[in-house]
């Protein structure tokens, strides 16, 4: 059973990410530093490398439980809530300031606003964002949770927030939970809904982003819109 002590000091995780930085090191060494110690039974590279196998993929931690992680053999409480404040440290570094007001400027602005917040997520969220004059982001909001079709996404809902937000124009996005960001004839057909009401009130819809597994794709650039 290997164990950090087993390592030269030189080849030992702490060491590495003070002399060449966090991002030479693999994901099971960042979750053995934060775990510290493994049990009598694992060493801490054991025991990081069975919580990543638990969960598959880095990016589905965001959403994990503290009973999730319990679950994992040598995960007790302790290092469960050391775990999830990380993760919520990592959360609140990403998330925009609300003082801060995002500039749009280009399809793949848009879709890095939202990318962690929506890639991985098990159900489709469709949001908007709303904007001024300037492309600035003055809102966000999910409108709905559940399969994208045309009965859903009314265009009722979404102007009714733009009106009462002074929005200029809007950024329609949602996430297909296969990681697969490819338009399905339905995301066509709400798009062209949307931006057919749009025209009438005044409001443009000047794109519809769909998230994959930390990718998109931009309505607009492949000509649907």
């Amino acid at each position: 059973m290997l164990m950090i002590r087993d390592l030269r000091r030189a080849d030992r995780p702490r060491e590495r990410l003070i002399r060449q930085g966090a991002t030479s090191l693999s994901n099971q060494e960042l979750i053995a530093i934060l775990l510290r110690t493994g049990t009598k039974e694992q060493s801490v590279f054991h025991l990081s490398n069975e919580l990543l196998k638990q969960f598959g993929m880095i990016q589905q931690l965001r959403h994990v439980t503290i009973e999730e992680l319990m679950n994992v053999k040598g995960i007790g409480e302790a290092k469960a809530v050391q775990i999830l404040a990380a993760i919520e440290l990592g959360r609140r570094v990403l998330s925009k300031q609300e003082e801060e007001r995002y500039t749009i400027r280009s399809p793949k602005d848009a879709a890095s606003y939202m990318m962690t917040e929506l890639s991985g997520l098990e159900q489709e969220h469709f949001v908007a964002l709303f904007l001024n004059v300037k492309n600035e982001i003055l809102h966000k909001q999910t409108i709905f949770i559940g399969g994208l079709n045309s009965s859903i996404v009314h265009p009722r809902e979404l102007f009714k927030e733009a009106v009462k937000r002074a929005a200029a124009s809007i950024i329609v996005m949602h996430n297909h939970p296969s990681g697969i960001p490819d338009p399905s004839p339905e995301d066509i057909e709400v798009t062209k809904r949307l931006v057919d009401a749009g025209r009438i009130i005044g409001i443009e819809v000047i794109d519809h982003i769909i998230i994959g597994n930390f990718n998109f794709v931009s309505l607009k650039e492949k000509g649907y819109m």
